[in-house]
């Protein structure tokens, strides 16, 4: 079974395959924010998967889309309601959930722009 390790919290988690990094934090008492209910309308529950990314569905043209307003995004960059186990690993997929969020739904894509003017 895959664990996931969130790198500043420092908590491992267990993922079956099929399920997502939102539901699987929820589920287990990780406060992750997720503004529009986890349906890939808004960037609030931006991820990075430093380890084990290859065992994931492939991002959507949707999901990108949203990651374009997201902060700090890199390679690694998923949302977390998007991102679904495909493959089981013994490997420990380490998470790192950035500092900065962009919460569109709340704020408004005026006040994104804003803020990474900053």
């Amino acid at each position: 079974m895959a664990k996931l390790y969130f790198t500043e919290e420092k908590q491992t988690i267990d993922i079956h395959v099929g399920e997502n990094i939102l539901e699987v934090a929820l589920e287990n008492g990780f406060d992750l924010d997720h503004a529009c209910g986890g349906v890939c309308a808004c960037s609030t529950c931006h991820v990075k998967i430093r380890t084990g990314a290859d065992s994931f569905n492939e991002s959507t043209e949707d999901e990108e889309d949203q990651l374009d307003d997201a902060r700090d995004v890199d390679l690694d960059s998923r949302l977390a309601c998007q991102a679904t186990l495909e493959t089981d690993t013994d490997e420990v997929i380490e998470i790192e959930v950035p500092f900065w969020n962009v919460n569109l739904v709340q704020e408004g894509p005026d006040a994104a722009r804003e803020q990474h003017a900053h």
